[in-house]
Formats: structure tokens, C-alpha cells, sequence
């Protein structure tokens, strides 16, 4: 996951509304949008099929989470794949704050992320580069693939829309699926310095990222009401953006203990 928006206690009905796309290799093996198995089987996620983990997802008990990575190519790699920080928190039930604060004694040991975990209490922020810990403000924030809420182009521009949307008052989600496919670059004034060429840094500028080899795979935006229910749903893409299906699927509210199968698969 490279860009994600949220909104967090600030609308009426979801208490947590968050829009983002994941941008990775499209040769990465990755199973679609789906409750996982057991004993993991509380968990609705797409999954990375090659280290096990995911980058943004539900559980049936209205938690959500979602990671990225820092980019950094100075930065010491290797470690346990970031996609397990979001397994482990949707699979384990452990309150946000709690799983935060015992996390951050470990961070070091993963490559640099930024992480957020959010129930019906707190959405709590952690990243390891730099090491960094917060519990969010109701509001809007946003993050890349730098700090949590830093300026960048994209991320500002997401933040935006969601901001037009909630003062709009409306619940069609067209303007923020629109706000995830925009391929509009950054001018090479706003681009952030992060140690790549300046081809790439264009390249990855915007929300939406069409690619042969790298580019945007997922669009997902999640919803979870004061409640615990909400939905989730995941728009899927291949090589040089082609529209792959995609897949939706609802959280009954806490303390139902039931699911609701996919009903948009395409």
C-alpha cells in the first residue's frame, strides 16, 4: 500500500472512511480481496501469497489497518515482511493503542513503514523511519510513502478529495475511486527528494500508477460505522492499469459474528 487517505471520527455514520491504492510488481503473487482461512478466518484482506501478509484490511469485529513503506533506498532492507503487521493486528483482536505501543520495541527489526491501526476507540500511528508514534485526531490524514501526513503532491490531493466529499454530505463513493485512478503528475517543483531518479520520482507521483512490470494492483476503500459494520471494497488492476475485477464485501455490526459474501465481483 503506497497512498492511502482517511477520515477518522469526522462523518456521521462511518467512523473511519479510508480510500488507498496498493502499488507493488505485478509479478507479486497476490490472492484478491477474501475472508481468509482458519484459524485466521475473522480477517477479510487481499493477501500477498508470497510472504503471507497483506497491506490493508478488515476484521469481522470492525477493526481495520493498513501499511506502506518508507521510501528510502539507503535505508537497510530485509527483516520480517511489513504485510505481517497487518496480518498479525486484524488476526490477533488486540485493542489499537495496545498492539501500537508493544509493536514499537520491535519496529526496528522490519524494513522503514508506516503503520495504522484503528478500532472503535483509536486510530494509533507507528513507523520506524523515522521511529515515530501517535494516536491520530479526528480529522483527515493521509500518508505515502513518506511521514504520516507530509505534503506530498498525491497525498494532498487525495486528502482533498475526501475533504470535498465529507463537506459535500453525500455517500456515493464515485469521487474517491475517481481520486485513486487520477494518473496526474507532480511538477518537478513539488516532487519530494527521496533518493530516486527524477524519471522515477515523476513516475510515481501520482495517486493511480500504470506500469509494465510496477505499478498500481489494488484500489480499496473501506468503511466502518459507529457500530462495527461497514464494508470493504477492492478494485483490482494488471499491467499498465488494465481493470482486473473486483470485490466487495460487508461487516455485520460488532457483536453479530456473521459476514456477508462478496455481492460485486466482476
Amino acid at each position: 500500500m503506497c497512498l492511502v487517505a482517511l477520515a477518522w471520527k469526522t462523518h456521521p455514520h462511518w467512523r473511519l472512511l479510508m480510500a488507498g491504492n496498493r502499488d507493488e510488481f505485478h509479478a507479486r503473487p497476490t490472492a484478491p480481496l477474501q475472508r481468509w482461512p482458519a484459524p485466521h478466518d475473522n480477517v477479510i484482506a487481499g493477501r500477498d501469497l508470497r510472504s503471507g501478509g497483506s497491506w490493508m484490511g478488515v476484521n469481522l469485529h470492525g477493526q481495520a489497518g493498513m501499511v506502506t513503506n518508507v521510501r528510502d533506498p539507503n535505508a537497510t532492507a530485509g527483516g520480517p515482511s511489513r504485510g505481517e503487521l497487518i496480518a498479525s493486528y486484524l488476526a490477533g483482536g488486540q485493542p489499537a493503542t495496545d498492539y501500537a505501543d508493544t509493536l514499537a520495541s520491535r519496529a526496528p527489526a522490519f524494513a522503514p513503514f508506516n503503520l495504522l491501526v484503528a478500532d472503535a476507540e483509536s486510530c494509533s500511528y507507528l513507523g520506524n523511519h523515522p521511529q515515530a508514534r501517535q494516536d491520530l485526531a479526528p480529522g483527515v490524514h493521509g500518508m505515502s510513502n513518506g511521514a504520516l501526513d507530509a505534503p506530498w503532491p498525491k497525498t494532498r490531493r487525495l486528502m482533498g478529495v475526501l475533504e470535498g466529499w465529507l463537506a459535500a454530505g453525500s455517500d456515493g463513493l464515485e469521487p474517491l475511486w475517481a481520486a485513486l485512478a487520477d494518473e496526474q503528475q507532480a511538477t518537478d517543483a513539488e516532487l519530494p527528494a527521496t533518493g530516486i531518479s527524477l524519471e522515477w520520482e515523476r513516475h510515481l507521483s501520482s495517486a493511480f500508477i500504470r506500469g509494465t512490470d510496477y505499478g498500481t494492483r489494488a484500489s480499496t476503500i473501506v468503511a466502518i460505522g459507529q457500530d462495527g459494520g461497514g464494508f470493504i471494497h477492492e478494485r483490482r488492476f494488471g499491467p499498465e492499469g488494465v481493470y482486473l475485477g473486483e470485490t466487495r464485501m460487508e461487516i455485520e455490526k460488532e457483536g453479530c459474528g456473521s459476514w456477508f459474501p462478496p455481492f460485486a465481483e466482476a
